[in-house]
Parts: C-alpha cells; structure tokens; sequence
C-alpha cells in the first residue's frame, strides 16, 4: 500500500472597512496553512499581496480565498510572484476557490500576476464575486502555457477555469475555459488562439464591472494589439460592464500590452510587485 503523499491546503481571508474618520482600513484577517497576506507600507488602502509557501500547486492542493470590500472601502488582491501549476499524479487535481464580495460604493482590485502552466499539470480554480448594485469590481486572469525559455511544449496537461460574477443578486459575467490533452494543439485551432504569427504562449482575462465602464471602451479597444505577436478584443456587455482578452506569443509580449491597461484602470495604482 502507498501511503498518500503530503498535499498544501492554505486559506485566507481579508475585508477591509472605511472608518468614521473616512480612512479606509484593514478590517479583518485570517489565514492558516501555505497561504499568507502581506500588506506592503506606503500604498494606498488596504493591498494585500498573496504568498503561496508551498512554492506552487500540484494534484491534491487546496487553496481558497474570501475577500470583502466593504461600504465606501477599497480593497486590491494581488500576488507576490507568478503562481505555478506543477506536474500531478493521475486523478489528483489541484484547486483554488476564490470568494470576492464588494458592497455598496466599494472598490475592489483582483490582479493576481500570471499562472503558469507546467506540463501535466492538473488544475482546477473557480472565481465568484458578488458585487452589491454600486460596487467596483477590476479583474485580471494572466495565463501562461509552459515556460517559453525551457522550450516547453504542452502535450499533456489538464486546466479548468470558471469566473462568475454577480450584481444584487443577479449574475451578470459567466467565463469558462476547460482545456484538456495537448494543449498546444487546441490552442494552434482557428477558433482558439491560431490567429497569431506564432504558436499562443500566453492570454489574459480583464473584466471591469463599474460605472465608467461604456466610457473607457474606446481608449481600452485602441490600446490593444492588433496582430502578430500579441491580438486583443474588447465587448461591452452592459454599460457599466466591459470583458477584454488578450493573446500573446509569450508572458513578456502580454505584459507589454496589458500593464499599460491596467496602470490606467487603477489610476496608475498597479502593485509594485507586477514591476519587479
């Protein structure tokens, strides 16, 4: 009999409040396991940076995350490093769960940097959030497939990913994405990410659910790229609601167009550690 193999399980939760004086604070916090928050001095209230100390996620993890904006507050999530999904044993399947709620007035910022796939990974995240009828909600899924400079090619490997977001109750965004087998051959189809130059390394989900939304569709479709290397597209769905996807040939290409739409979206409050 083969004993079962030590898995990570990490969970953290954060909220963060405005307080009579009108400062915005950290309100509460938990954490346990391989998942930790840090909060950096001299940004702008309340950032958490998330630390996997597990140094990655292989079959059998399990992570999740609850955060709360709330009444008048702003909250930004985003990660120490890119997240890593390794090689799993058959049936085990890693996985993150995400919980974000924001309230009336609230601001929240989701902008985790990249997960990078590993070849026969096994992953599974789910992301809901719950935004009250004037909550903000900016979101960002970098996704990288293999690491380009270890000339990795993914033939074997498993990702599942589903966002769903939901305004007074009613759900407004629904995203999923299920890629499994060769994913290098699913993603070089026609109806996938074949549209480029070369061989898709790299996409990105950004999502921002605000009021201002139908206003900045025209400047965020003329930042895009159009072709070659890297090709975006924009859909406002609703007025206060606009989805952006982005596909690139590697992680450095996707940075090159998606930092700038995001130092813009968050008046020029991206975390430090997406420049380090």
């Amino acid at each position: 009999m083969v004993a079962d193999q030590p898995r990570a399980v990490g969970r953290v939760f954060v909220s963060a409040k405005r307080r009579r004086d009108g400062c915005v604070a950290l309100d509460g916090l938990r954490q346990s396991g391989a998942l930790k928050l840090l909060f950096p001095q001299g940004r702008p209230p309340v950032e958490a940076v998330m630390v996997n100390t597990a140094g990655g996620i292989t079959g059998g993890d399990r992570f999740a995350v609850e955060a709360t904006a709330g009444a008048e507050a702003q909250l930004t999530l985003t990660t120490q490093a890119a997240e890593r999904a390794y090689r799993a044993q058959t049936g085990q399947t890693g996985q993150m769960r995400s919980t974000l709620t924001v309230a009336e007035g609230a601001s929240l910022n989701w902008l985790p940097q990249e997960t990078i796939l590993f070849q026969t990974c096994d992953f599974d995240r789910h992301l809901r959030a719950d935004l009250a009828e004037g909550g903000r909600l900016l979101l960002v899924e970098p996704l990288v497939f293999g690491r380009a400079a270890m000339g990795e090619h993914l033939s074997s490997a498993r990702f599942q990913d589903r966002i769903e977001v939901y305004r007074a109750g009613r759900r407004i965004y629904h995203d999923a994405i299920r890629l499994h087998g060769d994913l290098a051959a699913h993603l070089a189809g026609p109806g996938t990410a074949g549209v480029l130059a070369a061989p898709c390394g790299a996409m990105a989900t950004v999502l921002l659910a605000a009021p201002e939304a139908e206003a900045a569709c025209d400047w965020l479709r003329a930042a895009l790229p159009a072709g070659g290397t890297a090709l975006g597209g924009a859909s406002l769905l609703a007025p206060d609601l606009i989805h952006l996807r982005l596909l690139a040939v590697d992680s450095f290409v996707l940075r090159q167009s998606l930092l700038p739409i995001l130092d813009r979206l968050t008046d020029g409050g991206l975390p430090r550690c997406w420049r380090l």
